[in-house]
């Protein structure tokens, strides 16, 4: 590390944040497509959620960098002709733009030999082949369809099981035979051929190498993360370290990663060469549990001093904080998390829970209630309710009786 660049943690925060496009401008007049895919450009995917207690998490993030806006937008943009976005496996499942999709089939090809996917549905890939073929051949003459649409369909002979043909969708999804073509009302996938859903300027492309895919992907990570650790890096596509470590010294070698060190970190840290660079970032959002600020718990942990954990799955009497808990960023720090539902039969958006971080400045209350009202009415919800759970609650209630009155 002798010689290397030194950074403050301070210095790491603004970076990471400008890198995530929370240190910009937000559009002077209503949010666009094209405000949306270039975000999308800059942050490489948004994660995909199903829970909708406040709100589906692939919409979260261009609110909290972008302000309001219309979702059927980003709807549009993964439906639609021209389609800009489509959906596999990164981060977890993922909205990505279409021109990643050449970098991830070495990904789809290592699953359809069983590698890389997990090991139920690797074994299912290999003895239940007839099955999985029926069914693309069902996709093939009558997609787009879903799980549902086949579900409880046998052939003569009668060789599946009721689940199996989720499963053989989902393998199938994996190894890039089939692709969403959209969701239905219940968020279900409907199931395509690629090349009746992707451009045609997209499947034409050639399929670069695993080394130069990876490659690639890396750089997406180093971009949006602006200052990060070799683990960091990796998980954003959730590639292995025998992917990743030989990607990160090539791009050393090139120039495009620079290594320095930040205080407070034990590991090896990386800094993207056009990383910018701002004295100070002046920002309001809540951010989503799978927001890509902080889903990684520990770099959230580095970079915030933050400790963060979704609680979705403790039993109810065991949870620190709440079901579905949101961060607050405020300038530099985050400096609150409130547990939130959005109550749509009683147009409120219920702040179950409210908790001040150590040190949180004085006007957090009042920071924090701008932006629940802010939420409230992107998502069509008509006033903001306080219950008393946590150490801000009674700040937050005052903050809400002074904006009233």
């Amino acid at each position: 590390m002798a010689g290397q660049e030194r950074l403050t943690r301070l210095q790491a925060q603004r970076i990471a944040l400008a890198a995530q496009g929370f240190a910009g401008r937000k559009p002077a007049s209503r949010v666009e497509r094209r405000h949306l895919l270039r975000l999308l450009e800059r942050i490489g995917l948004f994660q995909i959620d199903s829970v909708n207690v406040t709100q589906r998490a692939q919409y979260m993030p261009a609110f909290s960098r972008l302000g309001a806006y219309d979702t059927t937008i980003l709807d549009r943009a993964q439906a639609r002709r021209p389609r800009a976005l489509f959906e596999y496996w990164a981060h977890e499942a993922s909205l990505l733009p279409v021109e990643i999709e050449p970098l991830l089939r070495w990904r789809m090809e290592r699953a359809r030999q069983g590698r890389g996917i997990y090991s139920g549905l690797a074994t299912f890939g290999r003895e239940r082949r007839a099955v999985i073929d029926h069914v693309l051949r069902e996709v093939e003459r009558n997609g787009p369809l879903s799980a549902a649409d086949l579900d409880g369909h046998r052939s003569a002979s009668g060789w599946w099981e009721w689940s199996e043909p989720k499963r053989a969708l989902e393998w199938l999804f994996w190894a890039g035979l089939v692709t969403t073509h959209s969701r239905g009302p219940n968020f279900e996938r409907l199931y395509d051929l690629p090349e009746r859903v992707l451009p045609p300027q997209i499947t034409a492309r050639p399929t670069p190498s695993p080394a130069d895919a990876q490659r690639s992907l890396m750089e997406i990570a180093a971009k949006a993360h602006g200052v990060a650790t070799a683990s960091d890096l990796r998980d954003y596509f959730r590639l292995a370290p025998d992917d990743a470590h030989p990607r990160i010294e090539e791009l050393v070698e090139e120039g495009v990663l620079i290594p320095v060190t930040v205080k407070g970190w034990p590991k090896q840290a990386y800094l993207h060469r056009a990383a910018q660079r701002p004295l100070k970032v002046e920002t309001r959002a809540l951010l989503a549990p799978f927001d890509p600020l902080i889903w990684e718990r520990a770099r959230t942990e580095r970079l915030f001093a933050f400790h963060y954990r979704i609680e979705i799955y403790t039993p109810a009497d065991k949870r620190v904080y709440g079901y579905y808990v949101f961060p607050f960023l405020l300038g530099e720090r985050i400096v609150a998390r409130v547990d939130l539902k959005a109550d749509r039969r009683a147009g409120a958006l219920q702040v179950q829970g409210a908790f001040a971080e150590r040190n949180a400045p004085p006007e957090t209350a009042a920071e924090l209630f701008r932006a629940l009202t802010s939420m409230a009415s992107w998502l069509g919800l008509e006033r903001v309710d306080i219950r008393e759970q946590g150490d801000l609650a009674p700040q937050l209630k005052a903050a809400a009786a002074s904006r009233t009155t």
